[in-house]
């Protein structure tokens, strides 16, 4: 007979069987493969580090952390992806800076970086590097602000594509230094890099991958665009040091899941990621390319992307760089 006690005690149960599933799912976590999302294509720098990550993640659960490339519409196909996928910790976001420049570039978004995904920890931050063709008049920033200010227009700015980190960065420093250059975007950083070599383009902004080219002689690095130095190249100088007060970009990576994933999976999920980070080997790794690897809170993360997104909101309505 269902008397009155049985059917409250059988409403409570239904009620709380679900954070019991949560809280189970959560101790057990992870029991099988982790799919970590890359937005980018294989073979870069940010698909790099993401397996540096993963490989250490992999030893450390015990499980294996599955690097997947989902590339394209300025990463939205990928950060989408995540936001939509069931949140049990077994999906995760290798998120690029792009996650809080988009919500500026895009007229609209099919996702909301701050509502549909939930921070883990930051991975890594990293400046970029401005190069010149060794044609270029300028040895200096100022050198080469003086020049570009002789010439408004004349001088061309190349980003590997429209709304990209490093046009971002090359606005925010016209904005600041009060110079125009005539933007030119390229498929990707090779093919503007190629064009810089030979002096068919004048100014590059690029990853400190590219540093081999000017320490080979190839091309002029004239700063780094970091707050602070960079352990990579030290002589240089940042930009702001340069010539260009309150001038500072540093861009970064960090890991995202689905939002309502169990807070236990992220809290977990956010110190291992910490703990692989600060293996000395994987630390010198990273910076050989200027890539200061460093986790964080979730909560540190959530205010870096809230800042990230307001900053460089006010460069793309500056600039009035809009994607459809």
């Amino acid at each position: 007979m269902l008397t009155r006690r049985r059917l409250i005690a059988l409403s409570a149960a239904s009620t709380l069987a679900p954070s019991f599933r949560a809280r189970a799912q959560s101790s057990a976590w992870p029991n099988r493969s982790v799919r970590l999302i890359v937005p980018l294509a294989a073979g870069g720098p940010t698909d790099t580090v993401a397996r540096v990550l993963a490989d250490q993640l992999s030893k450390l659960w015990g499980q294996q952390v599955v690097v997947e490339n989902k590339p394209g519409a300025g990463t939205n196909v990928a950060n989408e992806f995540v936001a939509r996928s069931e949140p049990d910790g077994y999906t995760a976001l290798f998120a690029t800076s792009s996650l809080a420049t988009n919500v500026g570039l895009y007229r609209s978004l099919s996702y909301d970086p701050a509502t549909d995904l939930d921070p883990v920890s930051l991975v890594a931050k990293f400046p970029f590097f401005m190069f010149v063709p060794n044609s270029s008049p300028a040895k200096s920033v100022t050198e080469f602000i003086a020049d570009a200010k002789a010439h408004p227009g004349k001088r061309i700015m190349a980003s590997p594509g429209t709304g990209s980190a490093p046009q971002l960065a090359e606005e925010l420093f016209m904005q600041i230094a009060g110079i125009k250059m005539t933007h030119v975007p390229y498929h990707g950083a090779a093919p503007a890099f190629v064009d810089l070599i030979p002096g068919r383009v004048d100014c590059y902004f690029g990853s400190g991958e590219l540093l081999t080219y000017s320490r080979s002689g190839q091309v002029r690095a004239l700063a780094t665009t970091g707050a602070q130095r960079s352990a990579a190249e030290p002589e240089l100088p940042t930009i702001a040091e340069a010539g260009v007060p309150g001038y500072a970009v540093d861009s970064w990576q960090g890991v995202f899941v689905p939002a309502k994933t169990p807070a236990e999976i992220i809290n977990k999920m956010s110190a291992d990621i910490t703990m692989a980070l600060a293996v000395p080997a994987i630390k010198d790794k990273l910076a050989r390319t200027a890539y200061a690897a460093q986790g964080s809170s979730p909560d540190a993360l959530r205010q870096w992307l809230a800042a990230d997104t307001a900053k460089w909101g006010a460069v793309i309505k500056a600039a009035e760089i809009k994607i459809d």
